[in-house]
């Protein structure tokens, strides 16, 4: 894919969505990084269902710490993986008051030192939080990068350098979240909707999807 395809296609995504943003739902930089701590193999859904209940209790480093890997289980134990994203949120919470003050720290490198936070959640929270131009590849990001053209690769992390490298400037802050939705809404695993897709005549994906049998009856 060429340089003037992938810009023309940032484009008409933020003519879509000018102002994209995550589905998980946070009010400050900890909630956010709590809530992408436990989105790992979950779905935005299901966390937004446990920190509606978690955080009027305990929303700080200090509240939720005060619960203990007991107390916070009851709370996200709908999510996948709950026991050991407790005790890595528990963990996440002392290091921030020992190390941090309390505060979320701005850097990759203290971010991928907490518990149960990697590459991926630290983007999040550097892009969501902090306004950093980072892209937090996930299995949409991927899907999408690699049907479309727009920055294949045969992992996450040549994926994102490939992206980082080759998306304008002006869109690398939000790309993130446009590709995230994009794939989560439109050019999805099984059956892409290609024929309700914004960027279907520039993207290099061999097997579109046609208009559905049911949509293509008179009056619908």
């Amino acid at each position: 894919m060429n340089a003037e395809k992938r810009r023309e296609i940032f484009t008409r995504l933020r003519n879509a969505m000018p102002h994209p943003t995550t589905e998980l739902e946070y009010t400050s930089p900890f909630e956010l990084l709590i809530a992408v701590l436990l989105s790992a193999q979950a779905t935005d859904v299901s966390v937004n269902k446990a920190t509606r209940l978690l955080y009027p209790v305990a929303n700080t480093p200090e509240k939720i710490l005060a619960l203990g890997v007991d107390g916070l289980i009851p709370y996200i134990q709908t999510i996948g993986l709950f026991r050991t994203k407790a005790k890595n949120t528990i963990a996440t919470c002392q290091m921030l008051i020992d190390l941090h003050g309390g505060e979320v720290p701005r850097t990759r490198e203290e971010l991928e030192a907490l518990p149960g936070v990697g590459r991926k959640t630290a983007n999040v929270v550097l892009n969501t939080a902090f306004g950093v131009p980072t892209i937090a590849v996930d299995t949409h990001i991927f899907r999408v990068s690699n049907r479309t053209g727009i920055a294949p690769g045969k992992d996450v992390n040549v994926v994102e350098h490939k992206l980082m490298k080759l998306v304008p400037a002006e869109f690398q802050l939000d790309a993130h979240h446009w590709l995230i939705l994009h794939g989560r809404y439109t050019c999805i695993a099984r059956k892409p909707q290609c024929w309700n897709c914004i960027i279907a005549d520039l993207c290099d994906y061999k097997s579109k999807t046609p208009l559905p049998e049911q949509l293509l009856q008179p009056g619908i």
